[in-house]
This record gives C-alpha cells, sequence and structure tokens, in this order.
C-alpha cells in the first residue's frame, strides 16, 4: 500500500468535491448513512432495541477521582462463613491481611463473630476499630505505600 505524502484535504482546495464525486462527498458509509444517521427516523426500532440511553447527557468520570476497595464487617463475616476469606494463624494468635484479598479499608457496619482477631488493613473507620475491640480483636494500620 503507498503511502500519502501529504493529506489529501491540503489538495485540491476550491473545489467542491475535492476528488471524491458528485454524491455523497466522501460523508458517510454508503447506504446505511454514516455518523449514526437516521437513529430518530429510521433506525428508531434500533435504538428502542439496543440503543438505551443513546440520547442525552451522560456525565462524566472525574479524572482526580480516587477509587478505594473497602468491605464492611457484615460482608467480612459472609465471606469468612463462605470461605472465599481464611484466617491464619501465626503465633497463636488469629490474624487476618485483608491486602492480601484487594481491600485497602475496613468499613463499621455489620457484626463480626470471630472473637481475637486482629485485622491488618491500609485503613479503617472508628466505629469498625470500636466493634473489634469490644469482641476482643484488634486493627493493625500498615502505612500507605
Amino acid at each position: 500500500m503507498v503511502v500519502r505524502k501529504e493529506k489529501k484535504s491540503r489538495k485540491m482546495r476550491g473545489y467542491r468535491t475535492m476528488g471524491w464525486g458528485t454524491k455523497g462527498q466522501h460523508r458517510n458509509r454508503g447506504v446505511r448513512g454514516g455518523r449514526q444517521i437516521g437513529m430518530h427516523k429510521h433506525k428508531w426500532s434500533w435504538i428502542v432495541k439496543y440503543g438505551k440511553g443513546w440520547y442525552g447527557k451522560h456525565g462524566f468520570v472525574n479524572p482526580t477521582t480516587v477509587k478505594i476497595s473497602a468491605i464492611s464487617l457484615r460482608d467480612l463475616q459472609t465471606f469468612i462463613d463462605n470461605g472465599t476469606i481464611k484466617i491464619e494463624e501465626k503465633d497463636g494468635k488469629k490474624v487476618l491481611d485483608l491486602s492480601k484479598y484487594g481491600f485497602e479499608k475496613l468499613l463499621g457496619s455489620g457484626n463480626l463473630n470471630v472473637s481475637g482477631l486482629s485485622i491488618v488493613v491500609k485503613a479503617a473507620t472508628e466505629k469498625a476499630k470500636q466493634k473489634l475491640e469490644k469482641i476482643g480483636g484488634q486493627v493493625i494500620l500498615t502505612p500507605n505505600s
């Protein structure tokens, strides 16, 4: 394939069709219509079936947003019951490192039934710390890296 040395738009200026013929003038995708033409008229049935949310504003993604993966005590208890998260024994103490499972923060909603559990995590709420200390456990905070 030959590489174009210059953009075609630099040439043919002053000519109405710029070398692309008399009808379509290199605008659309053939007979189907290009640039999503006809979505509100002759392609409306496609919009109704497949294109939910095609029209209207849809917001934006803030590039400065920091997403923190957190887990509540309630979800932690269900994961322990399921066997998804396993408690390790170190020096006769029950230790659970949440960073191994991809969690960065411990939230305080719900209850935990495992007594004497030490949870290693980057951040935790005050409510979570109080609930763990109430059942004889503790939260060990690791430095943010």
